[in-house]
């Protein structure tokens, strides 16, 4: 065996395509980065649209929750709110706008693996998600004292929140034809799922079955977890809120992965 193939050998026992899944990344990264006014300015500024709404309109101010300042309550809320929706949006919007344009044979051609594919399109929106979050803060903090009681915590509902919209994003990107398709995962899925969460309220104040309900919707435990990280103070388990959560995005990446590996709606 040559020097050149001794060198080669450790890569195919590897079976990673560096390159390849680095420029995938890099793609991923510096689409949305190249539009920062749209990707990264736009949601602060909802985000604070929703603060100021929230502390005028329904006397956030004067109200306490567990103990803790309404708004202050509220901030993680919104974060994690404004992370998990950009993050969807950053993968289905790079399948579908590449599915439309007919250049998706771009990222098909090159020898990357279903796994190399689905952890570039995954990386590129848990960046997008934790750049956008981490702006949103930083701006919210000029208004409001933000604590992390374990940052830890938060990290960990971080990652593994931006991960589960950013797998739903990849399905739903494979399985749209057009924008439309996309919009009504967003209006009939991600928008009911987070007002139903917890986001704006503590869930101890739903009745009965509105409770039980809650207790369904992972959105529910990915907001009521990164919260504690804030506050110290959870409506739920944390430890179970951590593995619904690995447990979902399980199931969404092998759903992602078999749609990649058959090339459903991907290459027909």
């Amino acid at each position: 065996m040559s020097d050149t193939q001794r060198d080669l050998q450790p890569r195919k026992i590897i079976g990673i395509n560096r390159v390849g899944l680095y420029t995938l990344i890099h793609k991923e990264v510096g689409r949305f980065m190249s539009v920062y006014l749209q990707t990264l300015a736009a949601p602060v500024i909802t985000t604070l649209l929703f603060y100021t709404i929230f502390a005028l309109a329904f006397g956030g101010l004067t109200r306490t929750i567990g103990g803790v300042s309404f708004m202050e309550f509220l901030a993680p809320g919104l974060i994690m709110m404004t992370m998990v929706q950009n993050a969807f949006a950053n993968s289905s919007s790079s399948i579908v706008i590449a599915k439309m344009q007919g250049n998706i044979v771009d990222v098909l051609m090159p020898p990357l693996s279903a796994g190399e594919l689905y952890t570039g399109y995954i990386l590129g929106s848990v960046i997008r998600g934790l750049a956008v979050g981490l702006v949103t803060a930083l701006v919210m903090a000029l208004f409001v004292p933000i604590h992390i009681h374990s940052f830890a915590v938060v990290i960990i509902f971080a990652v593994l929140g931006n991960m589960l919209l950013g797998s739903l994003g990849i399905a739903a990107g494979i399985w749209a034809e057009k924008f439309d398709h996309v919009a009504t995962v967003t209006n009939f899925i991600i928008t009911p799922l987070t007002f139903l969460s917890g986001t704006f309220y503590s869930v101890e104040q739903l009745p009965g079955l509105w409770r039980v309900v809650a207790d369904y919707n992972p959105f529910f435990y990915m907001i009521d977890g990164f919260r504690a990280g804030f506050i110290g103070h959870a409506d739920s388990n944390i430890v179970v809120g951590i593995a619904i959560l690995v447990a979902i995005n399980v199931v969404l990446m092998a759903l992602c992965l078999w749609m990649i590996r058959t090339g459903y709606k991907i290459k027909s």
